[in-house]
């Protein structure tokens, strides 16, 4: 059975990031202390192939990773891929140190039951030991990990379709801690930051909150560009494929920017403050010391600025790729622009280097 942590000695993976629209593939190696980008592409999927991060059609998404390997050129087979945190159970268990690993999956598998609230043989277990134990001594903490299999499976299908090896099955929220790591390294921030990274994507925008780079909050709200699409749609009578070209390449009337796409932006803004109210009203947070806005809504001209007035706090637009070297075979204008969407696939393509 496929993990949840994939916990397997490094092998080369390509980072495959399925989201609601589109399928996205990296692949990235290492050499003289140095990241370096080695082939990428994008590929939008058909129409609900994928609905609030589930896999709906199979063979939908199978073709659409056929399409960003034959775009990327790339050689590789094995895959890491991710579950949206949403959709996986976590919790973190203090156990006897010593136990092997072998042990410690026995003895997690007998006492699951009483932490998933779901019957075992529907779902995938897999725990990962986080260190000794703050409050007990002769233990260690482990993060115990589950998601129901048919979610997982439904990746897996859709992988091998397109004839690739899902090698590693990842949670989305540690793909984007991983990320986040090159994207600290540009930003002058303390180690102990708190930092709010705002993944705004077409049909979903998730909070994830970090505290000294690890994850201590995420959370998935329904709201993302797919919005700005339908307004266009619904405003200038376009069919859904011309308003999303629109929306990217432009030549709307007039009236766009001032009716359309600034209250759109005022809406992101507004997400983005309800988002981190939710996070101070259930922490002991009251504030955040930067926002890094992700997602394909993020890159959106003048967003960036207007979160950080309207807001009050330094906010910046991911690029992990901003210290990587880039083979002369990617186009580097399109992976710039593409940058702030990459974070979860770069996350999953970093695995290759555990």
């Amino acid at each position: 059975m496929l993990g949840l942590f994939g916990k397997r000695k490094a092998t080369q993976v390509l980072g495959l990031d399925i989201s609601s629209t589109t399928v996205k593939l990296l692949e990235l190696s290492y050499t003289g202390g140095r990241y370096r980008v080695e082939s990428y592409a994008v590929s939008s999927l058909p129409q609900d192939a994928v609905i609030e991060k589930s896999v709906n059609d199979v063979e939908g998404v199978s073709n659409a990773i056929r399409s960003v390997v034959a775009q990327s050129r790339t050689r590789l087979k094995n895959v890491a891929a991710a579950v949206a945190g949403s959709s996986v159970i976590t919790k973190l268990i203090d156990m006897p140190q010593g136990l092997s690993e072998d042990d410690m999956e026995i003895q997690l598998t007998l006492e699951a039951d009483q932490y998933i609230p779901y019957p075992l043989e529907e779902v995938a277990i897999d725990f990962e030991i986080q260190g000794p134990s703050p409050d007990r001594d002769n233990q260690v903490e482990v993060l115990l990990a589950a998601c129901r299999r048919e979610t997982i499976e439904s990746r897996v299908e859709a992988i091998e379709g397109s004839e690739l090896s899902p090698k590693i099955m990842d949670v989305e929220a540690y793909a984007m801690e991983r990320a986040f790591s090159l994207v600290r390294n540009q930003l002058d921030l303390d180690e102990d930051s708190t930092v709010a990274i705002v993944d705004i994507g077409a049909t979903m925008t998730t909070l994830s909150v970090l505290n000294n780079g690890q994850t201590i909050y995420t959370r998935e709200q329904l709201f993302g560009g797919k919005q700005l699409t339908d307004e266009i749609m619904r405003r200038y009578g376009l069919p859904l494929e011309e308003a999303g070209l629109a929306k990217k390449q432009g030549g709307l009337p007039d009236d766009y920017e001032p009716e359309v796409l600034e209250p759109f932006k005022e809406a992101v803004v507004q997400q983005v403050a309800r988002s981190l109210q939710f996070f101070f009203s259930s922490s002991q947070y009251n504030d955040v010391d930067h926002i890094i806005l992700a997602g394909g809504v993020s890159s959106m001209e003048g967003l960036e600025e207007l979160v950080r007035d309207k807001l009050g706090t330094p906010t910046s637009v991911a690029n992990p790729f901003a210290q990587m070297s880039i083979s002369s075979s990617v186009n580097a204008v399109a992976l710039a622009s593409d940058a702030p969407a990459m974070m979860i696939a770069c996350g999953l393509a970093l695995r290759s280097f555990d």
